[in-house]
């Protein structure tokens, strides 16, 4: 006898067709083997007591506050918990019932959706990008004078340019070329600095690679200049509150864009309470604001991919809890990027220097992987590669061995 952890209906699948299960009988029960726990927020006594006698109906649960059966608060949280097969369920027993009832139904069934979702195609201004059928290597190449790990070493077009070839050699599948340092306290250049730091190295790079660049800016006018010289992905860690004109611009030249959260700015973000009131949560209502904003502009959901922000705006136990709550983000039904690389949260724990984090940086890579990320924004390329090879070959082994 033994405990079995099933992840997802394809696991159950591959479980069940082990055991001899008919086609039939798999797909009626892979449902019924995976839990998923879904939180309502603030949701009127009636509701949330009709949900929770439904939940105990169809053999799940739903935890609410003591006082919403006798009506005694004014509202509650739920927290709906059952397998796939009885969310579903509930989802259809409570489409045409009032109350907003079958608005619920409808997010329930979008969230399903969302969570089941495991593979992407993402489209660039140039190409498609499958995601999901292994972790993606996103090399980062800074041309700035003052980021946290690798200052100045690239000021050199010729030297970056250099080494953007030689992180394609070693695995990468994009660059993402940088202008302006994104650490804790660093201030904004202006554009006409951002410009010539960055135009050159894509503009040669895009003439000797095959994979795709990134221009990482929250400017709309280096976005714009970066896609013409030959950028077709827009990483903007403001997630488009940074310049107005962003949203447009990704829409307009066809560059898929990276959506990142952050709380106030670089030169600020690290200062005061960092609290959150519930930190997923936050990243969450803040991320699909973005993505919003984005589609009403005109940018196709396929074009899209979240981050969460490794160490924007966040404490070091924030920065682990988001690593560990990943799989959270599956609500919003996007790909995923994670950038630990080198960063201080690391450091915090090992007690290394930015170049001494290679370990450390590793372990939170091969978390990321395990928890749903899409895509790992890193320094070392080559050893990223290997890590994020052996970490897919544990959660993907059916493709990748």
């Amino acid at each position: 006898m033994k405990i079995i952890d099933i992840q997802s209906t394809q696991e159950a699948a591959a479980l069940f067709r082990r055991i001899g299960v008919d086609a039939y009988g798999i797909g009626a029960m892979a449902p019924k083997a995976v839990n998923l726990n879904i939180l309502l927020e603030k949701q009127p006594c009636k509701i949330a007591n009709i949900l929770k006698q439904e939940m105990l109906a169809l053999g799940g649960d739903a935890a609410v506050a003591r006082g919403s059966v006798a009506c005694s608060v004014e509202t509650t949280d739920v927290l709906m918990m059952g397998t796939l097969k009885q969310l579903s369920r509930l989802a259809a027993k409570i489409a045409r019932q009032p109350f907003g009832l079958d608005s619920i139904a409808r997010d329930i069934l979008r969230i399903l959706k969302n969570a089941g979702q495991k593979r992407f195609i993402l489209k660039t201004s140039r190409r498609k990008i499958t995601l999901g059928d292994r972790t993606r290597i996103m090399g980062i190449l800074n041309v700035t004078p003052d980021s946290f790990s690798d200052g100045g070493t690239f000021l050199s077009a010729e030297r970056a340019v250099e080494y953007g070839l030689q992180m394609e050699a070693e695995g990468a599948d994009i660059l993402d070329v940088g202008g302006e340092s994104t650490r804790p306290g660093s201030a904004a250049v202006p554009v006409h600095v951002e410009l010539k730091r960055v135009l050159p190295v894509i503009k040669a790079l895009s003439r000797k690679i095959k994979i795709p660049l990134s221009i990482d800016t929250k400017k709309a006018r280096v976005a714009r200049e970066a896609v013409e010289a030959g950028a077709e992905i827009i990483n903007d860690i403001s997630a488009l509150n940074g310049d107005r004109k962003m949203a447009g611009t990704a829409a307009e030249t066809g560059a898929a864009l990276v959506l990142m959260h952050m709380r106030g700015n670089p030169e600020n973000m690290q200062k005061g309470n960092l609290a959150y009131d519930d930190l997923l949560g936050d990243i969450t209502d803040y991320l699909s604001a973005s993505i919003g904003k984005a589609i009403r502009a005109g940018v196709s959901k396929d074009a899209m991919v979240i981050d969460p922000g490794i160490g924007f705006g966040k404490t070091v136990a924030d920065n682990y809890r988001i690593i560990r709550r990943l799989a959270d983000l599956r609500t919003l039904g996007m790909p995923i990027l994670v950038g630990p690389s080198r960063k201080s949260f690391i450091g915090n724990v090992t007690g290394d220097e930015p170049r001494q984090r290679l370990e450390g940086t590793a372990a939170t890579v091969s978390a990321a992987i395990m928890n749903g990320c899409h895509i790992v924004r890193v320094h070392d390329v080559a050893a990223m590669k290997k890590v994020a090879a052996v970490t897919d070959a544990m959660t993907h082994p059916r493709k990748v061995i």
